[in-house]
Formats: C-alpha cells, structure tokens, sequence
C-alpha cells in the first residue's frame, strides 16, 4: 500500500466510528451512574481532565498561561466521538430510520459550518429551506409561532469567547425576508451559543463580558488559579427588538454579581460555598480555569414558573434564576417571587461546586442543552439534560424530577446537596462509548414520550423511545464546503468534530401555529446521488475508504463496528485545516 493510501485509511479510521445506538439502554428510577461503575470508564489519563482546555487556538483551549494552567496544549488522548454506520451498503448520509414508532413532525436545524436553515420532515426531506443568512450559525435556530425563523449568528470579533461564539441575531419570515438583525459584540462583551423567544416577543441571549485580572483579584479570584490576564464572565440579557434594526436590553443578569470566595476575609463577598449554595463559588470547577470560566451553552425559560433554566459547562451544572426580578433586583440578594433577587433557587449536577460533595458525586459532565419539559407532554414539569461525558469517553441523557414542595420552592437541607440523587430516566447506548459527542448537543422530549436526541459533532439526529429503542435516525450531509454524495463521508477539523456538526435540533408539532398555512410539501433530500459520489470536488472520505467497519451486532445491530486509533486530524488537504472559528463550537 503507498503512503497516500496508508494516510488516508488512518484518517479515515481516525474520524469516523461507530454507533450502535439501536442496541441501547434507557433506565427509570435506580439508574446506575458512572461513578457506580467505574471499571466501565476508559482509563483515566494522567491530567486528562486538567488539560482538555490548553492548545488549540483560541480562548478557553489556551495552553499553559498563567498559574501554570492548561499544560499540553489541550491535545490529550482522549476517546474518538462515535459516528453511525447504515446498514444499507453505501449509505454515509441522510435519512437511516424511520418507522412507526417515531414522532411525525418537522425538524430545524442549521449545520454548524454553513449559512443554510433547514426545515426537514420525517421521511429526511426539505420541507422548507432559508438561504440568505451570511454568517454561519451562533449557535441556535428556532422556529417563532408566526412562521418566522430567528437564527443566532457568528460575528468574528476580536476577543470572543473560546466557544460556541455568537454577537448577532437574525430573524426572516417564511418568504426568507431579513425582517430583524442585531449586533451585540465588541472586545468587551458578545453574545454567544443559544438565545430564547419569550411569550412577549423578546429574546434572552447569554452573554459575556469582559473583566481585567485586576477586577477577578478584587472579588477574590486567586492569581494562581487564572491562566489568562482576563475573564469572560457569563450574564443573560432579555432583548426588545426594534424592528427591523436594533434592540433594547431591558432586563440583566450577571454572574459578576453574585460571587463568593473563602480566602480573603477582608473582602464583602467572603464566607463558605457550602452554607450559601445560592452563591457562584469563584473556584466553581476545582482547577486553573481559561477566560470563558463558567462556559454557560444553553438557556431556557419557564413562563409558567417565570424562571430561567442555565447550562453551566464549566462548572459541570445547571442554575436556576428568578426571572420575576427587576434588573436592579437581580444584581442584588432580594426580591422577585422567591425573595433571593438574582442569586441561584436551584442547582444540580456537580456538588463539588459549591463543596457539598466530592468529584464522586459528580452527575453531570460538561453537559449541553438542559430544558423543562413542556405541559402536556410525559414527564412534564420535569428536566432533560444532554449530559456529554467529556473525559469519561461516553454520551447519555438524564431526565431529573426537580425538588419543588407545595408552595413551589426547591428544597434543600442545610450543608446537603440540592437533589435529585439520580435521574428519573436515563438513556445511553447498550455499549456506553458507542455513543459519545464530546461537545455541543442536546436532546429533548416529543409530545409521544419519546426523546429526540442530537449527537452535534457527528451530525447524528436519532430519536429513542422510553425504552431505548431507536425509532428514527439521519445523518446531516452539508459540510462547510457544501453537500455530501451519498458514499461521501465528512472530514475532521484539528479537535475531532466532523464539518457535518449541528448545535442541537428542534422538532415541531405538525399543529404548531407556525407551520399553519404554509407550504410543506417535500421538495427532496438533501444529500446528492451516489452518482455523484467522488464528483462533489470536496476531497472527502468515501465508504470504500473507511476502515472501521465491523459486523453487525446483536439486537438489531445497524452495523457495529470497531474504530482504530487514528491520525492527528482528519486530512492534509486545504479543506480540513480548520480556522480559528472552528474551534469555536462547544
């Protein structure tokens, strides 16, 4: 075999593994979690898990700054995310399952490195399409009752974030008018990874900001434990548009305002993380931290309860706030309809956090995209959370059942960590690394009780019945360099995400006022022919090239293979050189 041979299978084996999600596993109340089981963990590397934020270009994946911090690079060994593998010969793309069982709906999402929004039915046909964006998603899309869709868009700003970068918001009607833009980016602060429609035609965006070192000393951060001369805090801000350009802030929260320390005495915001829960430990994650410390992905909004619901990767939790406060409220310790103003009513996921608990106690894992359950549906009221597994090498979703008592408050015993113990449901794949996305992704609850489920750096669109079982499946095919042939396969950047990544999904009701009187007729699938497989000019990966294809396994396997441990990144070509904004998605 020649070299150009030999380099190519290695990548090839290198990017793309396996899935056998059909032969999964979902638990209700006694799952087992993996710090019950810790032969089922891959071998911990030494600093694995002190080291994944150095390297790579780019904000939080800095290497080796300040405090000693980051260390390698960011370049540590870790499991390879897992792809799926059709069982029809051939197959790389597109719509892979669909039966019965599956949730009849349409499903929107933007792929990560493109500017197209699609709107796909269940048969992975284009039921709608918006074109005319210039900036690749920021991360989120959503679909307004009106027939409008509102897109969060990547502005390349000096500074940024480190991840998941934002700073503008585009909304166009179903005719693909722009009818609403707004810009909010500079150094100093950018909006980022998701936004959320509210009932009363506003958006809440996550944002960061900019703080000095000299500003993270003075509320007590600890020099050795910065690796940056900056921070990025999180905030969340609600926008008022002002059609068709611009909007107005009305309402602040901002996690600046709610620190505590337990090493300066001298300083207001002194005391023990333990007895007030309700506080942002400043050393939340236990390690030097990059600038993007909190690493907030997702939000989402409560009408009913008029709370807000934070993903907070970086300190491996989820916080809710009050959103019945004023501005002025929510910077303080008062008011609003639980009397705490803008401090946490609830956090879950990593007790550590606020030194209740140990890193054994830990639940959640650099988790993405945490969402109430709508009325109505099963498991209402309750919380799903697309839990990634960074660094134990495997993916799964929780659905918690949130401590409430009758007036509405979450309990919490004094000194204790705020429950649950464990989930109430659980899913995972029957071989837990079969099914990993290591960043980005979510997953939530269809009105039929089943979970669509969105395994963003491999493109992966599957939806589980409470069961486990798999009922409906695809494969997004548009890469940054345009669309797939049916046999072509996607390349990897530098970190191992395919150029087929998606942020998360959202599948609507056939009702939803939205899609009311609109044109959904199918107008044909995305992916090209496998005519045109080798033709497309985008020097990818085919599947006579790939080389981690095993035999199908048990229980209806949909072709589980064993992947090889391949090369630095997923090919030499142009194309697969990823720039600084492709680092920019977790």
């Amino acid at each position: 075999m020649n070299t150009t041979k030999q380099t190519t299978h290695r990548l090839a084996k290198s990017a793309l593994l396996t899935l056998l999600a059909i032969g999964s596993v979902a638990y209700f109340t006694g799952v087992i979690t993996a710090q019950e089981q810790p032969e089922n963990r891959p071998p911990r590397r030494d600093g694995q898990d002190r080291n994944r934020e150095g390297g790579g270009g780019g904000g939080e994946r800095r290497g080796g700054g300040k405090g000693g911090g980051g260390g390698g690079g960011g370049r540590h060994d870790m499991p390879e995310n897992k792809t799926p593998v059709s069982p029809n010969p051939g197959q790389t793309v597109g719509l892979f399952l669909n039966t019965p069982k599956a949730y009849n709906g349409y499903t929107l999402f933007a792929p990560k490195h493109n500017h197209t929004t699609y709107l796909m039915n269940n048969a992975g046909q284009v039921a709608h399409s918006w074109t005319k964006s210039q900036y690749e998603p920021g991360q989120t899309v959503y679909l307004l009752p009106n027939g409008h869709m509102v897109r969060a868009c990547m502005l390349r700003v000096q500074g940024g974030t480190g991840g998941g970068e934002g700073g503008r918001i585009e909304e166009y009607d179903w005719e693909g008018n722009l009818v609403w833009e707004f810009d909010h980016a500079t150094r100093d602060y950018q909006l980022h990874h998701d936004i959320k429609p509210l009932p009363n035609g506003n958006f809440l965006a996550l944002m960061v900001e900019r703080k000095t070192r000299e500003e993270a000393l003075a509320v007590g951060f600890e020099e050795n434990m910065m690796r940056d001369d900056y921070l990025v805090p999180d905030a969340v801000v609600e926008i008022q548009p002002t059609r068709p350009k611009g909007g107005k802030i009305v309402w602040e929260w901002h996690v600046w305002d709610h620190l505590i320390q337990d090493t300066d005495r001298s300083k207001p915001n002194y005391g023990d993380p333990a007895q007030h829960p309700e506080r942002i430990y400043v050393n939340c994650n236990g390690r030097p931290m990059a600038a993007f410390w909190n690493h907030m992905n997702s939000l989402d909004y409560n009408a009913k309860l008029d709370q807000i619901v934070l993903s907070v990767r970086g300190c491996n939790e989820i916080w809710i706030i009050d959103h019945s406060t004023t501005t002025q409220q929510a910077a303080g310790r008062t008011g609003g309809k639980h009397g705490k103003g803008g401090d946490l009513i609830y956090r879950w996921g990593n007790p550590a956090a606020y030194k209740c608990g140990t890193i054994k106690d830990k639940q959640l894992v650099q988790q993405h995209d945490a969402l109430w359950i709508p009325d109505g549906y099963p498991g209402a009221g309750h919380m799903t959370i697309f839990n990634n597994g960074y660094d134990r090498g495997w993916s799964s979703v929780e659905e918690i059942v949130l401590p409430m008592d009758a007036s509405g408050r979450y309990t919490l015993e004094p000194g204790k960590a705020y429950g649950p113990a464990k989930p109430v449901w659980h899913y995972e794949a029957k071989n837990r690394t079969d099914f990993f996305s290591a960043e980005i992704s979510g997953a939530h609850r269809l009105p039929n009780g089943n979970t669509l489920i969105c395994g963003g750096i491999v493109g992966n669109l599957f939806e589980v019945t409470p069961a486990g079982e798999m009922v409906w499946q695809y494969v997004n095919p548009m890469v940054r360099q345009g669309i797939l042939a049916q046999g072509e396969l996607p390349g990897k950047d530098m970190r191992g995400h395919l150029w087929n990544a998606v942020f998360k999904v959202h599948r609507y009701e056939p009702n939803y006022a939205g899609l009311a009187g609109r044109d959904l007729t199918p107008k044909g699938v995305i992916e090209l022919p496998a005519s045109m497989k080798g033709k497309t000019g985008l020097h990818l990966f085919t599947e006579e090239q790939r080389t981690d294809r095993g035999p199908a396994g048990k229980g209806g396997g949909k072709g589980k293979g064993k992947g090889g441990k391949g090369g630095d990144r997923g090919g030499n070509n142009r194309d697969d050189r990823p720039s600084r904004d492709d680092q920019r998605q977790n």
